[in-house]
C-alpha cells in the first residue's frame, strides 16, 4: 500500500535522450507524452544533465530506476514509488481516494474516542452544573481549534505552502534559496511569540471571559479554574495547526489526521487519573495535556521532511533544487500555465509575490472567527435555562456533527490539490475537483442527516443513558439534536466552499461577510425563539443561519473563485436532499417498530442508506453511480 505519509515520491518515468548540436555540444531534452506542443506556450526547459550512473538502453530510454535515487538519499528506500498516485505532477484521484479513506478512518477513530470521552464525562459529572462549568471553558478549545487548525490555519498555510513548493518545482533558473525553508522562517518565529502572548493573556483574562460567555452561571469560579487549564491549548493547537497545513501541503496526511486520536486519548486517560482529586477540573487538564499531544504526533514526520530536503541540498552542492525528473511526483512541473504565460510559481515581474499575503489574515481569521461565535451565541442564549441546557445542546451538537466531519473528509485531502491547481492557473481542473468533492461530501453529509433524525432517541441512549445522564437527558439531547441535523448540509456546504475561496491565496471578504450574515440571523433566531422553544429555538437559529451562508457562499463561488457551475451543483444537492428526505421517514418508522436500541438503530441505519441510494439513483442524482459501483465492488471483494 502506497505510504500516504510520505506521498510526494517520484513514480517511474521514461525519458527519451535526443541529442541535438548546439556550439558543438551535446544536450538532452525531454520529450513530453502528454501531447503536442501547445501554441503561445513556451517549450519545457532542458533538465539537469544526467548523472553519470545513468544508464541508457539502446533504444535510448533511460533507466530511471538506477537515477537519481542514490542523489535524493537513502531515507526514500524501502517506500513503494510506482504506485505513488501522481501523473505529470498531479495526485491521482486513486491516491486521493486512498489518502480520503485513511483519513476518514482516523478522523472517525478521534470522533469516537470523542464521544468515549463525552461519555466519560457523562458517567463521572453528568448534565449539571459542573458539567456547564467545564463546558464554558471548553469554549476556549473549541474556538481555539477552529481558528489554529481546522479553518484559518489550515486556510492560510496550505495555499503558502503549496506556493512555495510551486516555486521549489518551477521550470525557470534556480532560486537561491528553498522557498519552503524561507516560508518557515518569515513566519515560524512570529506565530510563536503570538501563540504565547495569546495563551498567557487567556490565563489572565480569564474571569472577565466567563462573565462574558455565561454571564447566569451558577459556578463562575469553577469556570475560571477550568478556563485558565485550558487556555494552554491556544499555544499547543497553533503548532499543531502549522504542522498540519505544512504536512498536507506535502501530500502527507496521516500525521494530521492523528491529532484528535491523541488529544481525546490525552483527555481520557487525564480524567480517569485525576477526576477523584480535582473533579471535573481534571476534564480541563486533560484539554492542556491533548494539546501537547497533538504537536507531539506531527513533529518528528515534518523534522523527517525538513531533514530530507537540507539533505539533499548538500549532497548535491551548487543546485538548490534536485533535476525535473527527480522531483516528487506532485512537485512535477505542469505543462499547463497560467494565461500570462508564466510557469506555475513562477514571480510575476516587478518582483516576488510574497508566500504569506498580509491581506490575506484579516478576512481568513474574521471568517474563522465568525463561524465559531455560533457556539459563543449558543451558550449565551441557554446560560440562563434550567441547568443542564449547556450539556444537552453539546452533546446534541458532538453527535450530530460526526456526519459533517466524515464528508469534510475528502475536502480536506483535496485542499492542497485546489491550492496547486490554482496557483498553477488550471481553473478547469480545479473546478471539476471541487464539483466532484461538493457532491460526495452531500451524499455522506445527508445519508448521515437522514441517520440521526430517525434514530436520534436510540443512538444518544447506546452512547451516553448511564451513571448520571439519565432517560430525561437522553430524550432532551435527542430532540435538540433533531434539529441540529436539519443544518448539517449547510455546515458541511461552508466548510467545503470556503476552502474554495481561500485557495487562490487571495484576500477575499466575501467568505466572511456571508458568514456574518448567518451569524446575525442564527443570534436573531435563538433570541427569538429561546422563549417559544427553549433551547430547540437556539437549535434552529443554529441551522437556519449555517444554511443562508452556505447559500450566500454557494452563489458567489463562481464569481469569486473557482469557476463552479452553480445551477448544476444546486439542482444536484436538491435531488440528494429530497432523496434523503424520503430515506429519513423510511428509517424513523423502522426504528420505532423495534424496541431496543440497537437492534433498532443498526435496522433503521440499512434502511436510511438503501432508500436514499434507491431514490438518488431514480433521479439521477450526482456522483451517486460511483458511490454504488464502488460499494458493489467492495462487495465482491469481500466474496
Amino acid at each position: 500500500m502506497t505510504d500516504l505519509t510520505d506521498a510526494t515520491q517520484s513514480p517511474t518515468e521514461k525519458t527519451t535522450r535526443t541529442p541535438e548540436t548546439v556550439n558543438s555540444t551535446e544536450t538532452t531534452q525531454t520529450t513530453q507524452t502528454a501531447g503536442p506542443a501547445v501554441p503561445g506556450r513556451r517549450p519545457p526547459p532542458p533538465p539537469a544533465p544526467t548523472p553519470a550512473h545513468t544508464t541508457t538502453s539502446p533504444a535510448g530510454t533511460v533507466d530511471r530506476e538506477n537515477t537519481g535515487r542514490e542523489t535524493i538519499g537513502q531515507e526514500n528506500a524501502g517506500r513503494e514509488k510506482a504506485d505513488s498516485g501522481s501523473r505529470g505532477g498531479h495526485l491521482s484521484n486513486r491516491f486521493l481516494a486512498r489518502a480520503a479513506l485513511l483519513t476518514a478512518v482516523l478522523t472517525a477513530a478521534g470522533a469516537l474516542l470523542g464521544l468515549v470521552r463525552d461519555q466519560t464525562i457523562a458517567h463521572l459529572y453528568g448534565a449539571g452544573p459542573d458539567t456547564d462549568a467545564f463546558l464554558v471553558a471548553w469554549t476556549v478549545p473549541e474556538v481555539a481549534s477552529t481558528l489554529l487548525i481546522e479553518d484559518a490555519m489550515a486556510l492560510i498555510l496550505v495555499p503558502a505552502f503549496s506556493l512555495a513548493l510551486a516555486r521549489r518545482a518551477t521550470d525557470r533558473p534556480l532560486l537561491d534559496r528553498d522557498p519552503v525553508h524561507t516560508l518557515l522562517r518569515t513566519t515560524l518565529p512570529g506565530l510563536l511569540l503570538v501563540l504565547s502572548a495569546g495563551a498567557v493573556l487567556l490565563m489572565l483574562a480569564a474571569p472577565w471571559v466567563v462573565a462574558v460567555l455565561a454571564p447566569g452561571l451558577p459556578d463562575t469560579q469553577l469556570a475560571v479554574d477550568c478556563t485558565r487549564l485550558t487556555a494552554t491549548c491556544a499555544f499547543s493547537f497553533g503548532i499543531a495547526g502549522y504542522c498540519s497545513a505544512a504536512l498536507r501541503a506535502h501530500g502527507s496526511f496521516v500525521p494530521p489526521a492523528m491529532i484528535y486520536v491523541a488529544y481525546n486519548i490525552g483527555i481520557i486517560v487525564t480524567m480517569l487519573v485525576l477526576s477523584d482529586r480535582l473533579g471535573v477540573r481534571a476534564a480541563a487538564a486533560g484539554v492542556a495535556v491533548g494539546g501537547v499531544l497533538m504537536v507531539l504526533v506531527q513533529a518528528p514526520v515534518v523534522w523527517r521532511r525538513l531533514r530530507e530536503r537540507r539533505a539533499t541540498a548538500e549532497r548535491t552542492p551548487g543546485q538548490t533544487r534536485e533535476p525535473a525528473g527527480q522531483l516528487p511526483a506532485d512537485e512535477q512541473p505542469s505543462d499547463e500555465r497560467p494565461a500570462d504565460g508564466r510557469a506555475s510559481g513562477e514571480q510575476p515581474e516587478g518582483g516576488a509575490r510574497p508566500l504569506v499575503a498580509l491581506g490575506l489574515l484579516a478576512p481568513v481569521i474574521v471568517f474563522a472567527l465568525t463561524r465559531q461565535s455560533q457556539v459563543l451565541i449558543e451558550r449565551f442564549l441557554a446560560a440562563p435555562l434550567p441547568a443542564g441546557a449547556i450539556s444537552h445542546l453539546n452533546y446534541a451538537q458532538k453527535v450530530a456533527q460526526m456526519p459533517m466531519v466524515l464528508s469534510l473528509m475528502l475536502c480536506t485531502v483535496t485542499f492542497p490539490v485546489v491550492a496547486r491547481a490554482m496557483a498553477a492557473g488550471e481553473t478547469d481542473r480545479a473546478r471539476r475537483r471541487v464539483e466532484r468533492d461538493l457532491a460526495l461530501a452531500g451524499v455522506i453529509v445527508l445519508v448521515g442527516a437522514a441517520t440521526v433524525v430517525a434514530c436520534a432517541p436510540q443512538i444518544i441512549e447506546i452512547l451516553f443513558q448511564r451513571g448520571a445522564f439519565d432517560r430525561a437527558d437522553t430524550a432532551a439531547t435527542a430532540t435538540v439534536m433533531r434539529v441540529y441535523a436539519l443544518g448539517l448540509l449547510g455546515h458541511t456546504l461552508v466548510g467545503a466552499l470556503v476552502r474554495c475561496y481561500f485557495s487562490a491565496a487571495r484576500p477575499l471578504w466575501f467568505p466572511a461577510l456571508a458568514m456574518f450574515l448567518g451569524l446575525a440571523l442564527t443570534t436573531a433566531g435563538g433570541a427569538l425563539l429561546v422563549g417559544v422553544w427553549g433551547v430547540l429555538g437556539i437549535a434552529a437559529g443554529n441551522a437556519l443561519g449555517i444554511t443562508v451562508t452556505a447559500v450566500l457562499l454557494l452563489n458567489g463561488v463562481a464569481r469569486h473563485s473557482v469557476p463552479v457551475r452553480v445551477r448544476h451543483m444546486t439542482g444536484g444537492l436538491v435531488k440528494l436532499s429530497a432523496a434523503a428526505a424520503s430515506a429519513t421517514g423510511a428509517g424513523w418508522i423502522c426504528g420505532a417498530l423495534i424496541p431496543s436500541p440497537v437492534p433498532a438503530a443498526a435496522v433503521a441505519c440499512v434502511v436510511v442508506a438503501a432508500v436514499f441510494l434507491v431514490i438518488a439513483r431514480a433521479v439521477q442524482a450526482p456522483e451517486i453511480d460511483s458511490v454504488i459501483r464502488s460499494v458493489t465492488r467492495k462487495f465482491i471483494d469481500v466474496r
